[in-house]
């Protein structure tokens, strides 16, 4: 793989997690809030918006980082 398409998709593989993650964090009031308010103003809703948000970044950036990297070994 090229130089230059290896740094195009290194770039992608970064940007893909924010891009994911903030569309993740603005659905999970939808999907996990049960339309419940005064839950949905407590720390431990937040710490489960927050972690799950990051965890799913998190994998997401590893994959494709892996993806991108894992045939530039012997270049």
């Amino acid at each position: 793989m090229s130089t230059s398409l290896t740094i195009i998709l290194g770039i992608v593989a970064i940007l893909l997690p924010l891009v994911v993650g903030r569309l993740y964090w603005k659905r999970f009031d939808h999907y996990f809030g049960r339309g419940d308010e005064a839950y949905m103003d407590t720390l431990e809703y937040f710490l489960k918006k927050i972690g799950s948000t990051v965890l799913i970044a998190f994998i997401i950036l590893w994959l494709g980082m892996s993806l991108v990297f894992s045939g530039n070994a012997g270049s």
